[in-house]
């Protein structure tokens, strides 16, 4: 079932930032992945990631397991669906609006 746009709009908060936004391209391209994996190449920390990752957990765009030692992060696909869907209908109702101004003033 989708999202309400309550939590949509959560996951549209989440991803306003930079940082969270090159996470879920990484996650997106490469999978599940533990922190060292996420902050392999970064001059972010470990801990700035982590806190990223738990702040996206809240808007259920991400969740974590165990695997042994590690933490191990994974996309949550559906949300990102979710926020596509709601943006598609924003996007059909400007278009609507802007043909409707176009053909009054036209008219």
């Amino acid at each position: 079932m989708p999202n309400s746009p309550v939590a949509t709009a959560a996951v549209f908060a989440a991803l306003g930032d930079e940082t969270r936004l090159e996470l879920v391209s990484r996650l997106c391209q490469q999978g599940p992945a533990s922190i060292a994996r996420l902050t392999a190449g970064s001059k972010i920390s470990r801990q700035a990631i982590t806190k990223h990752l738990r702040l996206m957990e809240r808007s259920g765009l991400v969740r974590c397991s165990r695997r042994g030692r590690e933490t191990v992060w994974r996309l949550e696909e559906q949300q990102l669906k979710d926020a596509r869907r709601h943006l598609k209908a924003i996007s059909a109702r400007w278009d609507d609006a802007l043909t409707r101004l176009k053909k009054f003033v036209e008219e």
